[in-house]
């Protein structure tokens, strides 16, 4: 469960991605809708929290979080670790207005001692449901003791929402995106194609604010975790040629240098491909406070990794790895012969036509490259933006933080959907969810979503200041990218046309 205490600034831009995009309110079953704020104490602690998130007032925050959250949650972190979460709701969402209390034949499980409230509330920047799971104390004075947020489906008192057609989705982007321009909550570009034919392009905000650049269709933004479909698609064309196989372990590939025998012989390479192995993330402590020049290739990151150990047997759990996408561009590198750049390069970026493509040195100047920018709360009223210059990598790799552009994302999802990177049947094993790794929503390196006539498979990416989102509607025939250079900016988007695109009237046959 993600505690709203447990983020902190260097990853809540990530947490907050995993949370919406596991959608834990998509997953509860049945449900009907109440509109009436619960009684008693338990409905004042819920109005306080809706208050305070509605304010975007750091004074009104930090009261409420001394008067209304339990000692243990708020001793879970610094309260100014608090306080920036409970801004950046309101900065994103601009408040959320109360609609319903949510009641769930199956409802979720409760820790002893605590009491569960779902709370529906609308988003008044991006007029969307959102779910708020408060935990509370089962006895008096029902304090809060923990939080959760997450895209809500609709309010079942409201009936279905009216299909639109293509031109009426188009137009509603089209306004949505103006809007959130004019707020500064999205920077970047968008891009819509629909059996082919593209359906809208657009780009907002802005490169370089220091030199006030605007944002172009061709401008390369970073892709975050994206680069994990490189990676995975890399893998797949080895196991193709014959020289490698999912279930291999990885000691056949990696040195004791890199992880412990003992490790590297139960993990399978699928158990990497999946995020089943255990492994966690070379984004430590000793990352964030050493510079970043000092890792610029593969091995230059074997001191964080090295020393690593599965918090569970490999694929009985599921545990977000970049650290087991890292190993797999060291596997590449073994079995190729190549540098895990070069090998991307000529196998992937090449063969697709994405000139605009690559893990560029951040400390060169490449051209039509945009910059991020992360909100950063001071002790006063005043947001500052601040350049992420200084936070992620120097250069991207196998987990991600490579660049790349909208354009290009299309040809990407044109070459690998028709075959042309991989076997149809790879395709099909890549973007298939693993339930018996214990992985029901991710394949190879691919995110899965959506149940029959209606999958939908890519990846995000984000952390702060970056933002990027690939979807690939298997079945409706769109390919939707959204790359974005702030906080947040591509998973409103996305989040706002997979409800658009599920609403669409059923297109007309030839």
């Amino acid at each position: 469960m993600y505690k709203l205490a447990l983020i902190n600034r260097a990853t809540a831009t990530a947490i907050w991605l995993a949370v919406s995009g596991w959608a834990w309110t998509q997953s509860l079953g049945p449900y009907k809708d109440v509109a009436k704020m619960p009684e008693g104490q338990v409905g004042q602690r819920v109005e306080a929290l809706l208050s305070a998130l509605d304010s975007g007032n750091r004074q009104t925050v930090e009261t409420f979080l001394k008067t209304h959250l339990t000692d243990a949650f708020l001793g879970m972190a610094p309260l100014e670790d608090h306080i920036s979460v409970m801004l950046g709701v309101y900065r994103r969402h601009r408040g959320l207005a109360f609609h319903s209390v949510r009641e769930y034949e199956n409802p979720p499980k409760t820790d002893p001692g605590e009491i569960q409230v779902t709370v529906i509330a609308k988003s008044r920047l991006l007029e969307s449901w959102r779910g708020l799971l408060i935990e509370l104390e089962d006895k008096p004075p029902h304090k809060i003791n923990g939080l959760r947020f997450a895209p809500a489906r609709r309010p079942s008192n409201l009936g279905e929402a009216p299909k639109l057609t293509e031109a009426e989705m188009v137009a509603d982007l089209r306004s949505f995106l103006k809007r959130l321009e004019r707020e500064d909550a999205f920077s970047g570009t968008a891009l819509i194609v629909r059996h082919g034919k593209e359906l809208f392009r657009g780009a907002y905000g802005l490169a370089s604010r220091r030199f006030d650049v605007a944002n172009r269709i061709d401008t390369k933004f970073n892709l975050g975790s994206m680069n994990k479909m490189f990676t995975a698609i890399a893998i797949a064309q080895l196991v193709e040629k014959g020289k490698l196989k999912y279930e291999d372990p990885i000691s056949k590939y990696i040195g004791e240098d890199w992880l412990a025998r003992e490790a590297a012989e139960k993990i399978q390479v699928r158990h990497l491909l999946t995020h089943t192995s255990g492994l966690g993330s070379y984004f430590t402590d000793e990352f964030m406070n050493n510079a970043r020049p000092r890792y610029r290739v593969i091995e230059d990151y074997k001191p964080l990794v090295a020393n690593d150990r599965p918090a569970f047997e490999p694929g009985t759990n599921w545990r977000y790895s970049n650290t087991g996408f890292l190993l797999l561009g060291v596997v590449i590198q073994s079995v190729s012969g190549q540098t895990y750049y070069d090998y991307i390069r000529d196998h992937i970026y090449r063969p697709a036509g994405m000139t605009d493509s690559d893990c560029y040195e951040m400390d060169e100047p490449t051209p039509n490259l945009a910059i991020g920018y992360t909100r950063e709360h001071g002790h006063g009223q005043d947001e500052k933006w601040r350049t992420n210059n200084f936070l992620h990598s120097i250069k991207g790799g196998p987990a991600g933080g490579g660049y790349s552009t909208v354009i290009d994302l299309r040809r990407f999802a044109d070459a690998f959907l028709s075959g042309k990177l991989v076997s149809m049947e790879s395709v099909r094993r890549l973007t298939s969810a693993k339930p018996e790794l214990n992985s029901p929503g991710y394949g190879y390196g691919f995110g899965v979503s959506g149940g029959p006539g209606a999958r939908i498979v890519g990846h995000t990416g984000g952390f702060p200041g970056i933002n990027s989102a690939l979807d690939m509607y298997l079945d409706a025939g769109f390919t939707v990218a959204v790359m974005a250079n702030n906080d947040d900016g591509a998973s409103v988007v996305q989040q706002r046309l997979r409800e658009m695109i599920g609403r669409l009237e059923p297109l007309a046959a030839n």
